[in-house]
């Protein structure tokens, strides 16, 4: 190995330790690790920044807008309290729906901004029943994490994968978005059988929510019409943006740029509240990764992974999927995929044929994220909201559930993968 490429390894391992170890906030990490690669010159400024996917970039930071202006309407919270009523506050059937609604949110918007959304009208809404609202929050967790693997927008690493392999809104729902609603209704029944004698509760406290007034949770009437048409345009954007000619971060941006215009809020707020450290860690982690492509490395890897797998695809396809699982359930699962993306580019370009490899390498992050409390953002961030109410939800507690659906999933995927492409 040449000294770049020596550079490049050690600062990419370095910035993993970093991360996992979480003594170092992973945007600093990243963002270190970026400038190291300028400062031994394996990167100029240049070419640093031909690494950075501004598609990427740009579909964050366009719906984290978009979203930021669209809450303040109270829409989610409308749709939660509304869909509990019609429920007539059937325990089991609120949790059914509420992870469904979960899901289809984590669809189209991001995963942590959905749990924060809808998991405190569960802790109401529960407390209302006098129920246990733990297994409520379990489901939206891995809900959050399967919906969001339905769709180009549902997961950043979708985000990376259509961006880095070209594959629109309609691809991901024509290939991820069958298995994902075939898991969410093999795991309403699973969740039924699971919690349907526990779940037992009073016929004067169902009452109770039949009775809540949904609108009052509605904090702008306009906003909220010109939320609802903006979501549906957003969503026809997404669809027809390859047909279009245009990039899903236009679509993305353009939204932002119009729900700023009319939504008539606080724009300087709406800005702020953008989750920048994010950007900057997907920045800085495009750069790293970059580092060990400009140096070769990365092309040296997917060459061993080419022998290794030879012209076996059944098991390229189940060896990306499983191990994606595996470590997206415990590690960060964004710096795995901006690693494995230009590795199958390579492939690809050695005359492999990884179309079922992206699809592979969707399902096995963003499923794997339910594997563990630490496999994915919105985990720690609703087991947060949870303890914070007096219901903590504890690692190993999780991991009981977490674990085994999560390999529940994967099992389906794979089956699904290879009737669809072995």
């Amino acid at each position: 190995m040449s000294m770049e490429q020596i550079i490049s390894v050690v600062v990419f391992l370095l910035v993993m330790v970093a991360i996992i170890s979480e003594r170092v906030h992973r945007s600093v990490a990243a963002m270190a690790g970026a400038i190291l690669l300028l400062l031994t010159h394996v990167l100029t400024i240049e070419s640093a920044v031909t690494y950075v996917d501004m598609n990427t970039i740009g579909v964050l930071v366009g719906m984290m807008l978009f979203v930021s202006v669209v809450k303040n309407s109270g829409l989610f919270e409308y749709i939660a309290v509304k869909s509990a009523k019609l429920t007539q506050g059937q325990p089991m059937a609120i949790l059914t729906v509420f992870m469904i609604i979960t899901a289809v949110l984590s669809a189209f918007l991001d995963n942590v901004t959905t749990v924060l959304l809808i998991g405190p009208m569960t802790i109401a809404i529960t407390q209302i029943l006098e129920v246990n609202p733990v297994p409520y929050l379990l489901t939206q967790i891995m809900a959050s994490n399967i919906g969001g693997t339905a769709t180009l927008i549902g997961d950043p690493p979708n985000i990376m994968i259509g961006s880095s392999a070209g594959l629109s809104f309609l691809d991901f729902i024509q290939n991820t978005a069958p298995v994902v609603v075939l898991i969410l209704l093999l795991l309403a029944i699973l969740f039924y059988l699971l919690y349907r004698g526990s779940l037992s509760v009073a016929p004067e406290n169902m009452k109770k929510v039949v009775g809540l007034d949904e609108n009052l949770a509605i904090k702008s009437k306009p906003l909220l019409i010109k939320s609802v048409i903006m979501i549906v345009l957003v969503v026809l954007g997404f669809i027809f943006h390859s047909q279009l000619g245009i990039e899903s971060a236009t679509v993305a941006l353009a939204a932002a740029a119009i729900m700023l215009l009319i939504g008539g809020q606080d724009a300087e707020e709406i800005i702020l509240g953008v989750e920048w450290s994010t950007i900057l860690f997907f920045v800085g982690l495009f750069v790293v990764v970059g580092g060990m492509n400009e140096t070769g490395v990365i092309a040296a890897l997917a060459n061993w992974m080419l022998t290794f797998v030879g012209n076996n695809q059944v098991f390229a396809i189940i060896l990306i999927l499983w191990a994606s699982a595996i470590i997206s359930a415990f590690l960060d699962n964004i710096p795995f995929v901006a690693t494995l993306i230009p590795m199958l580019l390579t492939m690809e370009h050695g005359g492999m044929d990884v179309t079922p490899l992206w699809w592979a390498l969707s399902l096995g992050v963003c499923l794997g994220g339910n594997g563990s409390l630490i496999g994915a953002s919105a985990n720690v961030v609703l087991a947060g909201v949870s303890a914070k109410n007096g219901y903590p939800i504890t690692f190993m507690s999780y991991l009981k559930t977490g674990f085994p659906i999560m390999i529940l999933t994967i099992v389906i995927s794979t089956v699904y993968l290879l009737i669809r492409f072995a």
